[in-house]
């Protein structure tokens, strides 16, 4: 925790409203046997995100996110993670489906788990009115979860167009989602087109952006293949001219504090930064803007 403490500290200036947790599945490692055959071991899973939770909250008193995933959790399990969270007053929540297993290719639910973040979004919702998996509990108590859902202004890789795309949002819309958190974007003006066509599909849910400043020259290649995004001509052209990640990083802040004030200035309900446990350049941006 402490590690994760010495990431927030110095954010705390800030006042943020909220501070996500992310949730990764288990990964699997092969290791080869005596027969000369290989095996799949499971690693080890990191810190339960509802224990993480539940420390930010005590420390800083600040509303803790944790994200729920469908990939590894079994609808039981997401029941009693969710009983957890009420327990112990962490009301809002993450509904997303989750990334496949390095080695799966495609995303492969676990058994007896949900296919789909809608169908996550529903069971939460059905908690908030008292119903469970076991129709036999009586007086099962209502949950109060605010319910968060993922989208994307460049579109969901999977999704054959973003009219699909723009119909699997509204499906987890009417599961119960109350807020739109997006995938990163570098490009303003796919996240304000994004909004309009929203509108137009009767989306009215608030949407928060979501940034991430570019740190590393090599990131022009891994960030649109790990999270098939697009980086803007004029972004790419003045992080080629520099030399070193440093650079490289002063770009990236400068682009990073541009894209923030035009998107305060256009009224957005909050900027979500996703750290990457980098305080220090989440720092620097947020109090030039703030």
């Amino acid at each position: 925790m402490q590690s994760i403490f010495d990431v927030l500290d110095p954010l705390m200036e800030f006042e943020p409203p909220f501070i996500d947790v992310t949730y990764h599945r288990e990964e699997f490692i092969y290791k080869k046997n005596n027969n000369g055959y290989y095996e799949k071991y499971a690693i080890r899973k990191r810190p339960g995100t509802v224990g993480i939770c539940a420390a930010i909250m005590h420390r800083y008193g600040v509303d803790a996110v944790p994200h729920l995933i469908c990939g590894g959790f079994t609808k039981e399990d997401t029941e009693n993670a969710l009983i957890d969270l009420n327990f112990l007053d962490i009301k809002n929540v993450l509904a997303i489906r989750g990334d496949a297993r390095k080695f799966d290719g495609r995303f492969i639910p676990e058994p007896e788990g949900h296919d789909y973040a809608s169908e996550l979004v529903k069971q939460i919702h059905d908690m908030n009115r008292g119903l469970y998996l076991d129709t036999n509990i009586e007086n099962g108590a209502k949950t109060d979860f605010c319910i968060g859902v993922a989208g994307y202004p460049e579109k969901h890789f999977e999704a054959p167009n973003m009219e699909t795309d723009l119909n699997f949002t509204i499906e987890k819309i009417e599961a119960g989602a109350s807020y739109i958190v997006t995938q990163m974007f570098f490009d303003n003006q796919k996240f304000l087109e994004y909004i309009d066509i929203c509108k137009e599909a009767g989306i009215s849910v608030p949407i928060v952006p979501g940034l991430k400043p570019l740190t590393r020259r090599k990131q022009l290649q891994s960030l649109p293949r790990m999270f098939h995004i697009n980086i803007p001509e004029e972004l790419t052209k003045e992080v080629l001219k520099t030399e070193t990640d440093d650079q490289a990083r002063e770009v990236g802040i400068e682009w990073c504090i541009a894209q923030s004030r035009e998107l305060k200035e256009k009224g957005v309900p909050c900027i979500h930064y996703y750290t990457m446990g980098d305080e220090d350049t989440i720092r620097r941006i947020v109090k030039a803007i703030y």
